[in-house]
This record gives structure tokens, sequence and C-alpha cells, in this order.
């Protein structure tokens, strides 16, 4: 795959250890969202198609060429393929920024800490331990860790190779067959990702990629009655079907689903902080982001001042072709979104949202799908925009009075994923950590992510956790192992009048 020749970039299928067409040859285009022009086609899985990488999945795993081999192998190509990965992170920066839009500067300092991710979780496989567990009686019982099996990976087009990379690298860690199903809007990077395990030496079958939509591919792989868990990065109805589709199953799922993340600006912060903080929170990857900042909460004492640094700081972010080390924001993904997005600021401006700036189409940017950064303030909490997710560069900015009054706006939602609270005063900090409804909370700080920090949300925002401990432990099961240690046997139904113990 050569970045350099834009019209040579297409993602096949990945099955059994082969690159192959769809059924029928059905494709989709890949467009690039800063010009919207074609640049390669995908090819687009139908539901057998799902079904032949799956059996592919489920006979690597029966076979144990993977998940039989000594851990210590099992790390050391993951540590191979990590090397690979970081000695080939150039053409990954340029593809993903070609693929999604993202800024160039974004995409490097992303993507340029991944191949850490696999390290982190080959060193777990290596050194996690089992249980022996002290129970009554001449008896020893320990934990083993069994691997799943087949599972599915289905990520989303806003961070293709972070969020694959956070399952993908402990389910192989664990010993699992993966069968990836990327958003059919941005596959180029997975199908290079691919490539790589490839070359590391994971054998055949262990990795599939049936790249497609949802309602066919995605289905499919949701409803299969192989898969034993599923992991999706996406929106909270779609999960609640996933989630429905893989417990008719007794598959598991981790769902990482919406997010109406609440910034808290407190009046003892230094206001220049703040508002890059909140600039930060809100406008990184044009916020597409489950994470993003899109309900800033400021301290009423410093609500104006607030307000007017803001709006420059909103209003001097630089537009433009991602691929430019310039530029600041790139486009949101589709015309599709920024229709969606640039309808509901009229609607929220019609229900007494105000515009502080941006709203529209910049300048200059007729080609792609780009939106002005955009500021709402006094709105309505429990308004369409206080409450639903936009995902876009867009953010809302209400008032609070006090820590009490913050926490009620902030946990006023039906989401629960992230949330960052800014203030110099530590025992405040904690305090209000403690209280927020949500799986992640930042302090003076936003958009975090480290390979060894759980990942997830609560309420809507979904279930399990990416990364960490956590991550690794819930892509496998526990066995106990109990062994009679008295070198005895008991003949229950002897009557020899001895009292027998039954459990």
């Amino acid at each position: 795959m050569d970045t350099s020749n834009p019209n040579s970039l297409d993602a096949p299928l990945f099955i059994d250890g082969q690159w192959t067409t769809a059924e029928g040859g059905r494709t989709l285009p890949i467009l690039n969202p800063a010009t919207g022009a074609e640049i390669g086609v995908l090819a687009a899985a139908s539901a057998r198609d799902v079904d032949r990488a799956v059996q592919a999945g489920h006979r690597a795993f029966e076979g144990g060429a993977w998940r039989d081999l000594p851990i210590q192998q099992r790390a050391r190509i993951l540590n191979r393929f990590a090397d690979l990965f970081e000695a080939d992170l150039e053409q990954f920066y340029k593809l993903e920024t070609l693929n999604n839009g993202r800024p160039i500067t974004e995409t490097r300092a992303q993507i340029s800490r991944l191949p850490q991710f696999y390290r982190y979780f080959a060193a777990l496989a290596l050194t996690r331990r089992s249980d022996v567990i002290p129970i009554e009686g001449p008896y020893l019982c320990y934990t083993q860790r069994v691997p799943l099996g087949t599972v599915a990976l289905m990520t989303s087009f806003n961070h293709p190779l972070m969020i694959l990379s956070k399952s993908l690298a402990p389910a192989l860690a664990t010993g699992n067959s993966v069968v990836i199903k990327a958003s059919e809007q941005t596959p180029l990077t997975t199908v290079r990702l691919v490539r790589l395990l490839q070359e590391a030496g994971v054998p055949p079958g262990v990795v599939n990629v049936v790249n497609g939509e949802g309602r066919e591919a995605g289905a499919a792989l949701a409803n299969h009655s192989l898969i034993r868990k599923v992991v999706f990065t996406g929106g909270t109805e779609v999960g609640r079907s996933i989630g429905e589709a893989a417990a008719r199953n007794f598959a598991l799922t981790t769902l990482e689903l919406g997010g109406k993340g609440a910034v808290m600006l407190f009046d003892d912060f230094d206001l220049e902080r703040a508002v890059n903080g909140a600039a930060f929170a809100s406008f990184i990857g044009a916020g597409q982001t489950c994470v993003c900042g899109a309900r800033i909460l400021v301290q009423k004492s410093i609500y104006t001042a607030f307000l007017e640094r803001f709006r420059a700081k909103a209003a001097g972010i630089r537009v433009g072709d991602p691929a430019e080390l310039q530029t600041q924001l790139g486009p949101v993904i589709s015309e599709r979104s920024r229709q969606r997005i640039l309808a509901m600021l009229e609607r929220a401006q019609q229900a007494g949202a105000k515009l502080l700036t941006g709203g529209g189409k910049p300048a200059g940017l007729d080609a792609g799908f780009f939106i002005e950064p955009t500021v709402l303030y006094d709105v309505d909490p429990y308004s369409e925009i206080g409450q639903e997710e936009v995902f876009g560069p867009v953010t809302v900015v209400m008032p609070f009075d006090d820590e009490a009054d913050a926490l009620r706006i902030a946990n006023a939602t039906q989401f629960g994923l992230a949330a960052s609270v800014w203030t110099q005063d530590v025992a405040r900090a904690h305090r209000v950590a403690s209280k927020l409804e949500f799986g992640m909370v930042w302090i003076n700080d936003h958009h975090r992510l480290d390979p060894a920090s759980p990942w997830g949300g609560f309420k809507n925002s979904g279930v399990g956790r990416e990364t960490g401990i956590e991550s690794f432990d819930q892509f496998s099961e526990p066995r106990a192992v109990t062994v009679n240690t008295s070198g005895k046997t008991v003949d229950w139904y002897a009557d020899d009048g001895e009292l027998k113990r039954l459990n």
C-alpha cells in the first residue's frame, strides 16, 4: 500500500491468511473527507464473507497455533510486530490523515504511542499471575485464565488505529482469534496494520478482516454463534442492538458508546490555562471523540471573562488541509455528518442557545466536509444540544453557582464516559471526582489515555473496559482447579457411618 499514490489505495478482506475480494465483488468507495474525492475502494463483506472469517478464526483457535503457543513466543511475536509498527509510523500518520481527515499533527501525536500498547499487553501476558485460593479442607485450589475463542472487534471512524489497538493488543496477548470490522469509512490503516501482523508471524486465521457496512457485516458478526466476545465503539443505540445480539449467544461484550463530556472550570484556576484546556478538550479530532469536552461548565464569577477569551481562542483555530502542518482542525467524516451537525446547531439557536462563534462552513473551503469551530453559550442543560452527542467541532458553555451546582449539571445526562475538573484546590479535585458519574475523570487535563489505565464509561456510555489489566482479564475466563491433596477418596455410598462432606 503506497500512500504516495492515493489512487492505489484499497481495503480487501483478509480471511484465513489470504487477501480476497468480497462475495460478488461488491465494493464501496473510500473518500478523503478533506476533499470529498474517492481515494480507493473497500471490499464490502457479506454475511457469508463474515461466516467464512469467523469459521477461519474458530479453526485457528481450535488448532492451537496461537492459543497453545508458549506465552514467551506469543509475546516475542507481539514485540516483533510493535517494532515493525514503530518503523512504519510515518506511513501510518499519512494514511490515517488521508482517510479520516485529522490534522497530521494530531495523528502523529496519537499513533506514535500505539506500539507501546502491544508491548504493554505482551508484558502482561508474561507477568500476569494466577491465584491460589484458600479453601476449607485438604485441597489446593488455583485459577487459570483461559482465552475466550474467536472475538469480534468493531471499530469507529474517528480513531481507527487507536480504537483497534486498545482491544487487538489484549485479545492477541491472551491467545484469542479475532475478526476485525473497521468502519467502512476508514479501513485503510487497519489493512496496513494487519499486513504487519502477517509479517511479524501471527499464524493464518488468527486475525481476519471483514470490513463493510454495519447493517450487514456488523450485524452478521454480532449475531454469529461462534463469536465469544464483541467489542464495539460507536453510538449508543447501535451498541444496544449489538449487546442484545451478543447476549442471545451468551457472548461477552465491551461497548464504548456515546458521551457528553463535562469540563468543569472553577474560579480558582488560572483563566488562560482554563481557556487552553477547554479548547483542547472540545476541538481535538474536530470534536468527533466520545470523550470530548461537549459541555463546558464555568463558575459564574469568571463566566463573562471566560466567554470573551474563549471566543478569541476558538475563532483563532486554523481550519484547513489536514496534511499541512499549520492546520489545527480538519473536516468531519462525511457530508451527511456535516448536515446533521448544522441542523442540530440551527435547532439549538431556535431553542434559545446563543452563538458565540462559528456555526457554519468556513470560507474558502468549498471542497470537503468542514465546519467552523463552534461555541454556543447560555445553553439550557436539559435542551437537545445540552444533552445529546453532537460529534463535531461544537461545544456549549454553561454557568454554575458552586460545587454542588456543577455536579448536578455534569451528572444530569444519560451518558457517563468522561469528565475533567479544573481547580487548584486539591481537596476539591478529589471530592468532585468521587461524586462524578463518569468512568474516567481527569484533573487539570483531558483526553489522556495510557495502555495501563482502564478506559470505559458508566450508564449509557457502555459496559466493560478497554486497556489496563481490566481489559486483559476480560479477554479470558477464569477456570478454578481444585486438587485433593489428602490422598484419600470418599465412598459416598458406603454404609460406614462416617460423616461425609458434600461440598
